[in-house]
């Protein structure tokens, strides 16, 4: 593990301007799919049908069901990278909504009382008006009453 230095293909990349691939001598299962997340476009790994057949490369080579398997890896590496685009996903949703801060009655209001930082603040309430706009809210007149820890909707 120490000889591997993955990292220096970020080097090579940098100075040569081109794509770079790994060339994986290692008995390791992991190295090629970490080379391929630093940025490897290319593996070479060799192959054999057994691995205690004689001569020098078949002891660092996969057999079938390893080769199989470091496909699907690097294919799964490939699609989990992306584009880099920080952004939510269709499964977080849910969970966003949820999480999201509103803003709420810190304590109870009054139809007709001034919005303030006395009386208002945000916490996780699953709906209301996002803490961006509390600063707005400032100075207005409730327009209802409002329990404390209840969403401030308009």
């Amino acid at each position: 593990m120490e000889e591997v230095n993955l990292r220096a293909m970020e080097t090579l990349s940098q100075s040569f301007g081109l794509p770079v691939g790994y060339s994986d001598h290692t008995e390791e299962l992991l190295i090629p799919v970490a080379a391929v997340a630093l940025g490897a476009e290319i593996i070479e790994k060799h192959f054999t049908l057994d691995r205690s057949l004689p001569g020098p490369d078949h002891k660092a080579s996969l057999e079938p069901e390893e080769l199989y398997q470091r496909v699907r890896d690097i294919r799964r590496t490939e699609i989990a990278l992306r584009d880099g685009r920080k952004k939510t996903q269709p499964s977080e949703w849910n969970t966003r909504t949820a999480a999201r801060q509103q803003i709420i009655a810190s304590r109870d209001i009054v139809l007709g009382e001034i919005f303030s930082t006395d009386n208002l603040g945000t916490a996780r309430a699953g709906k209301g008006e996002s803490p961006a706009h509390i600063r707005y809210l400032y100075g207005e007149r409730s327009l209802r009453d409002y329990a404390k820890n209840s969403p401030i909707t308009r």
